[in-house]
């Protein structure tokens, strides 16, 4: 009797185009994992040492299957695989947030929503963010850039990644909302979000894995934090909408209350206000991290600092470093990429099967979460020679063997991130505008260890002494 569950094709054959017969999803075995205990799976390895649990996993091959808090996960450990969830079948995986256990950071938004909701906000928004609108930002990201070089005493020593996220946040909230934060007041309020959320979904804190209703204190502080986090985003839209009597600014919450389409869609005011909360933590975030993480690097190899101020020399000058410059700064673009292949800052992604799959001819039962790790993938040494070393010039070369999803610090297929030009942009001039002011010399020893919360947090401080040039 052929089993009612037989709407599944061989995986290899789904990639290749065949037209194979289905088979019995029964008759795929279900991918193999480590040992676990009773009730709690691997929680307990996840929770020791996150990183170190995903080298376990990598011996039991590349389609993994582990449980953690009741849940049913499958690491998916080839670039292969990875592109099939994001980019071949982004229709059978949908997107994973750990809505189930209360992490909200904006649920009308793009990072939350799915299916039509989706499709129809990123129809609306993807217009701010081409090239040419992006573009029009690149004056307030010298500038505040400038501000923070200007600040910077010689010889003081600064923590990277309390300035980048100081600075990264200027910039966006002037993008955003065509305001000036307040570091005191605004920021305050928005750091502390950024550290409640990363406390929230932190791998190594077991409160993680339980239900946001569960009254313990670390849940409570984080309902407070980020009910006060949306008061402050509420607080600027209507700042902004009271400057702007003519209607027609341009900045991205402008732009955001007026977009409409051919089909009559427009955003709800929560849609606008979800989003403002996910790209004011996310947008600064991320780009304060793999800016700490690259002068960090940088900080310790003095020959590709030297390498890279001889580009922004030759390419740069005397001159003041604009958006004309920056597709002609492809060694400061090689130190970024390698940079955030050693230090993803959203380091893991998350989909759920919505279909049974076959993937590396394992059974993946519909529901099962699938793991996404680029802080593993990055440093496999399949694809990469010398994986753990810093190297911008394998950039350089034209590395066809490597697979291209063996990196994907922006995800990939029709949600990678919105972002991304802005983010490209920002980063290379403030590099650009800070490398040709300072050295840099490393005062962390050794380099602070990467904690896996929301973001690749590192544990304690990256600290530099600054050298005015």
């Amino acid at each position: 009797m052929t089993s009612r569950r037989t709407a599944v094709g061989d995986d290899a054959a789904i990639e290749r185009g065949d037209g194979v017969p289905p088979r019995p999803l029964e008759e795929y075995p279900l991918p193999p994992g480590p040992d676990g205990y009773p009730l709690v799976g691997n929680t307990l390895s996840v929770v020791r040492d996150p990183f170190a649990f995903y080298d376990e996993l990598a011996t039991h091959g590349d389609v993994v299957r582990y449980r953690v808090a009741g849940r049913t996960f499958t690491a998916l450990l080839h670039p292969d695989y990875v592109e099939r969830v994001l980019v071949s079948e982004p229709g059978r995986f949908e997107r994973y947030v750990f809505a189930d256990l209360g992490f909200d950071i904006g649920t009308e938004g793009l990072l939350m929503t799915d299916g039509t909701q989706w499709k129809r906000q990123r129809r609306l928004l993807q217009p701010a963010f081409t090239i040419d609108r992006i573009e029009t930002y690149a004056e307030t990201m010298v500038e505040c850039a400038e501000r923070t070089a200007d600040s910077w005493i010689d010889g003081s020593e600064v923590a990277l990644n309390s300035e980048f996220s100081e600075l990264t946040l200027r910039i966006l909230a002037k993008a955003l909302f065509d305001v000036e934060v307040d570091p005191a007041t605004d920021g305050e309020v928005i750091a502390r979000a950024a550290r409640a959320i990363n406390e929230r979904v932190n791998a190594r804190n077991l409160s993680t894995f339980l239900p946001q209703w569960v009254p313990l204190p670390a849940n409570r502080r984080y309902e407070r934090t980020m009910r006060a986090y949306r008061e402050q985003v509420d607080a600027l839209i209507d700042r902004r909408r009271s400057a702007d009597s003519s209607g027609e600014a341009d900045d991205l919450l402008s732009i955001m209350l007026r977009a409409s389409d051919d089909r009559g869609g427009t955003l709800s005011e929560t849609e606008v206000r979800d989003n403002l909360v996910t790209f004011l933590f996310a947008g600064h975030e991320t780009s304060s991290l793999a800016l700490t993480y690259a002068l960090m690097l940088l900080a310790r190899h003095d020959d590709v600092a030297a390498t890279l101020r001889a580009e922004l020399e030759e390419v740069i000058g005397d001159e003041r470093p604009t958006a004309a410059h920056v597709p002609e700064l492809e060694y400061a673009d090689a130190v970024l990429t390698e940079a955030m292949r050693l230090y993803p800052p959203a380091y893991i992604l998350f989909r759920k099967a919505t279909d049974d799959a076959v993937i590396g001819g394992y059974r993946i039962p519909a529901g099962t979460i699938l793991t996404l790790p680029q802080f593993h993938l990055h440093v496999d040494d399949r694809f990469y020679d010398d994986p753990e070393e810093f190297r911008p010039e394998r950039w350089l070369d034209d590395d066809r063997d490597r697979p291209e999803y063996a990196y994907f610090p922006f995800g990939g297929g029709p949600r990678h991130c919105i972002g991304m030009r802005f983010a490209t942009l920002e980063m290379t001039l403030i590099v650009a505008v800070l490398l040709c002011r300072f050295d840099f010399e490393l005062s962390s020893e050794p380099d602070p260890e990467p904690s896996a919360a929301a973001t690749l947090q590192p544990e304690n401080d990256v600290r530099v002494r600054v050298r005015r040039r």
